[in-house]
């Protein structure tokens, strides 16, 4: 239940941030000779329209360093943020944007984010919080539901992330950690018992800058559960891997 209450809290703030309303239009005038519609956001997307000194256009949306916008005759297009930069508000006055670029993002304080993936052959779902000491060096705890079968496990995870290389646009990490992870057994017909354990954990993934203060996330994991008893001497062995979204700040 918690876990739902914080994904559906997380989605909520991505999607704030991911997307402009599309209700709340901003208007500007082109103040350079013209200003060129590509048909998506990128350099690598053609130029299929261009807007003429004077005319007006509405920003819909941003990506990164490009916006969506819409000019009076309905056309919708693509325009770098070198040249919505340029424009003017309606009464003349330049207009100021907001531009997330790569440094901000290895900059970061904070990371919020939630995931999905699977468990040991189980789907589970996650949502963590990570605080940056460094450019290379952060803290970080998460909290996962995983359901299955045969049981269904709650676990509790801290530990340290180490990322060697933060000014990559593809950023790799490790982690190592450790946690407690929570069992309960399906209903038999036996009376099923709930178990607690210890485990460690060790994990490998790649971090990339999606759009303003949004990121990607991909890892592997493997766990080791202490759950040897005097009758059973091994250790469980779990892998997992998951990929989601994050928000920096």
């Amino acid at each position: 239940m918690y876990i739902k209450m914080i994904l559906m809290l997380l989605i909520l703030v991505f999607s704030k941030n991911a997307y402009s309303d599309p209700e709340i239009l901003q208007q500007v005038k082109v103040a350079q000779p013209y200003l060129e519609m590509h048909t998506g956001p990128g350099g690598g997307y053609p130029v299929f329209y261009v807007v003429a000194r004077d005319e007006i256009i509405d920003i819909i949306e941003q990506r990164a360093n490009w916006f969506e916008v819409r000019n009076q005759k309905g056309r919708h297009g693509w325009v770098s943020y070198d040249q919505i930069s340029k424009t003017l508000s309606l009464n003349g006055e330049p207009v100021s944007f907001t531009q997330v670029t790569q440094e901000d993002f290895t900059q970061r304080n904070w990371e919020w984010g939630v995931l999905g993936g699977d468990f040991g052959g189980a789907p589970v779902f996650s949502a963590y919080g990570s605080y940056l000491i460094n450019r290379s060096f952060a803290t970080e705890v998460s909290l996962s539901q995983s359901i299955g079968d045969v049981s269904s496990s709650v676990f509790f995870k801290l530990g340290f992330v180490m990322q060697p290389f933060p000014e990559w646009e593809y950023t790799p990490f490790f982690f190592m950690g450790t946690g407690l992870i929570n069992v309960k057994p399906s209903a038999t017909l036996v009376q099923p018992v709930d178990q607690s354990n210890q485990f460690s954990n060790v994990s490998i993934g790649i971090r990339k800058h999606l759009t303003q203060q949004v990121i990607i996330r991909l890892e592997y994991s493997e766990y080791i559960i202490f759950s040897a008893t005097k009758d059973n001497d091994n250790n469980e062995e779990i892998k997992e891997w998951k990929a989601g979204f994050a928000i920096f700040f």
